[in-house]
């Protein structure tokens, strides 16, 4: 069976330190599908920025996206590439 897989950024703002715990074990869950991450503290703002480079099904994507986002003092937007890459299972 084939599974299709997207390129995509998450884009990731924090303006509760209260909700990071949360957010780096809903991305430990994923971890196998992310290919890089980077953080960004803007403390003139006292918000964190964090961008998520991924590769995974759309679906698993937005099921990811939808738990950051539920989380309080965190928004959430995601990039997608138009590549699709289809993996043999």
């Amino acid at each position: 069976m084939a599974a299709d897989t997207r390129v995509a950024v998450i884009g990731i703002v924090i303006e509760k330190d209260e909700s990071v715990g949360a957010l780096n074990e809903i991305l430990h869950e994923y971890a196998a599908y992310i290919i890089g991450r980077m953080g960004i503290p803007y403390r003139e703002r006292g918000i964190n920025i964090v961008s998520i480079a991924i590769d995974a099904p759309q679906d698993t994507i937005s099921a990811l996206t939808g738990k950051i986002g539920k989380l309080p003092g965190i928004s959430v937007k995601t990039a997608y590439s138009s590549v699709v890459t289809r993996h043999e299972e």
